[in-house]
């Protein structure tokens, strides 16, 4: 049987950016110095224990990820907008590179600006936010250089962290009605809806 193609109604475009909705992420990592940068990032996503990380090149981050190879991925929820929008326009780079936005000034403690306090971490160096939702302490694998100035760290889990509240009683497992992790969506930041659905290949049914 042969079927009729329907005519595409979808235009063709070049958008500026491609963030049809990603969680955010802040990236603990350790400077020259001993003391931990903090950057917000909008392209993250995990297969299993491997993380896979979009950086500019020249940015604090990278560097330091370089030298020490060592980071942490701090999930911030739905509320906690506003503190990852104070770090938008800082940089743990002295002095501040060229390619960094107008207005992107040297902080040199990201903590105290967002108003975030300081957790040791338990397998890597660079400390965590206490007032994030989970962390992900992670050791890089392999950084490859891609055009247009940006970097993508591959990284290996090596401890998880989760606030007592997300995670269901005797599990391992996050209540996903619990955590309302925040949304990146071409650059406006949301939360999640009610949920819609469950896969299933989902741990919690219910």
């Amino acid at each position: 049987m042969v079927q009729t193609q329907l005519p595409s109604t979808h235009l063709t475009i070049t958008p500026k950016v491609l963030y049809f909705g990603t969680p955010v992420v802040v990236i603990s990592s350790l400077n020259p110095d001993g003391t931990t940068n903090l950057a917000p990032v909008s392209s993250y996503w995990a297969l299993g224990d491997l993380l896979v990380i979009g950086l500019g090149s020249t940015g604090q981050t990278v560097g330091n990820i370089r030298r020490n190879g060592e980071l942490v991925v701090n999930l911030c929820d739905e509320t906690h907008w506003r503190a990852v929008e104070s770090l938008a326009l800082l940089t743990g780079a002295s002095p501040v590179p060229a390619d960094k936005p107008a207005g992107c000034r040297f902080e040199p403690d990201k903590f105290a600006v967002a108003g975030w306090s300081r957790l040791a971490s338990t397998t890597t160096t660079p400390e965590r936010i206490l007032e994030a939702g989970a962390h992900i302490e992670a050791r890089a694998t392999a950084l490859h250089e891609e055009e247009g100035g940006y970097v993508v760290v591959h990284a290996r889990a090596t401890a998880v962290h989760a606030a007592p509240e997300m995670v269901v009683a005797g599990t391992s497992h996050i209540n996903p009605s619990i955590w309302r992790p925040l949304i990146y969506s071409f650059r406006h930041y949301f939360g999640l809806g009610p949920r819609r659905g469950i896969a299933a290949r989902a741990d919690l049914q219910h």
